[in-house]
């Protein structure tokens, strides 16, 4: 018996994902001095949510079906709305690829939510994977010390996003049933712009300040890593499982960094470098295998 591959048209969603998500955490750096993180995340979500709207015109694509509501509810709040807000706020106080580095602790995330919420279980290899996680971002944190308090509690909301991230992709897998990956998306999106309208003066205020070019680049925000690569993630997420698209996002610090370095002219430092890279390696022990199992699965 041999495990289910993944379908090539998945594998190509997933890569079109990991690029641009790669490429938001490097413009949300760009926006953070001209924008407040609330007003970000608004403007970014509403952006998306007009591209989204017409792509769902031209697909003639209705209202989810009522079953899916529930997934797309939760997703939208936590995953549209609370982590691009904090996601927003840690870039204020850390540097992209730091920021890439901890957020990917989030696969190792989804895999605890799993065995809790669907009763899957906690393997020794995925709480031992946590632990290896938790010890890079406390690295991290070290490493962020001497930039003061400020770094810090980057570092921290970060992680904070983290956890929002992991939840949302929980909560949409179940509504990804009923509805399909545009549906899922979009009225993510609508309902993370709907928590977000508390911040609407904020971004009004932002706009009429910032120079034409940062508001282009919420614009690009809300167009490619959200209505793009949203779609794309959920079209892949309902063709295979949470955790091996967790996986996939493995490869987002890297060109985070590499982005960064290029258009920021910003490297993570040595001791963060180390930290993210033990982040990465407990994420990728909390989704390995035994052996036997491996055996097993192509016999």
């Amino acid at each position: 018996m041999t495990s289910p591959r993944v379908p090539g048209a998945a594998v190509a969603a997933a890569s079109v994902t990991v690029v641009f998500w790669a490429s938001a955490f490097v413009g949300i750096r760009a926006a953070a001095p001209h924008f407040s993180p609330g007003a970000l995340a608004l403007g970014r979500l509403l952006s998306g949510s007009v591209v989204l709207l017409l792509f769902l015109a031209v697909r003639r694509q209705g209202l989810p079906p009522r079953a899916a509501w529930p997934g797309i509810a939760i997703s939208g709040v936590l995953w549209f709305g609370l982590y691009m807000v904090a996601l927003n706020w840690g870039e204020e106080l850390v540097d992209a690829g730091t920021a890439a580095m901890v957020v990917n602790v989030g696969p190792a995330l989804m895999a605890l939510l799993a065995g809790w919420l669907l009763h899957e279980g906690f393997p020794p290899r995925l709480l031992a994977g946590i632990g290896v996680s938790f010890a890079g971002a406390v690295v991290v944190g070290v490493s962020m010390s001497g930039g003061g308090r400020a770094s810090v509690l980057g570092v921290l909301l970060c992680l904070v996003a983290a956890v929002t991230y992991a939840s949302g992709v929980v909560a949409q897998k179940p509504a990804l049933r009923h509805a399909s990956a545009l549906q899922a998306t979009t009225f993510g999106c609508l309902i993370g712009a709907v928590a977000c309208l508390p911040f609407a003066g904020q971004l009004i205020s932002d706009v009429a300040r910032a120079p034409l070019s940062a508001t282009l680049n919420v614009v690009y925000l809300g167009v490619f890593p959200t209505a793009v690569a949203f779609t794309t993630w959920a079209y892949a997420l309902a063709r295979t499982t949470a955790g091996k698209m967790g996986s996939t996002t493995y490869a987002v610090p890297v060109v985070v960094i590499l982005l960064s370095w290029l258009i920021l002219d910003e490297v993570p430092g040595l001791l963060a470098l180390a930290g993210g890279a033990l982040c990465l390696a407990g994420v990728a022990v909390s989704r390995s295998r035994p052996r036997a199992a491996l055996m097993r699965a192509h016999q």
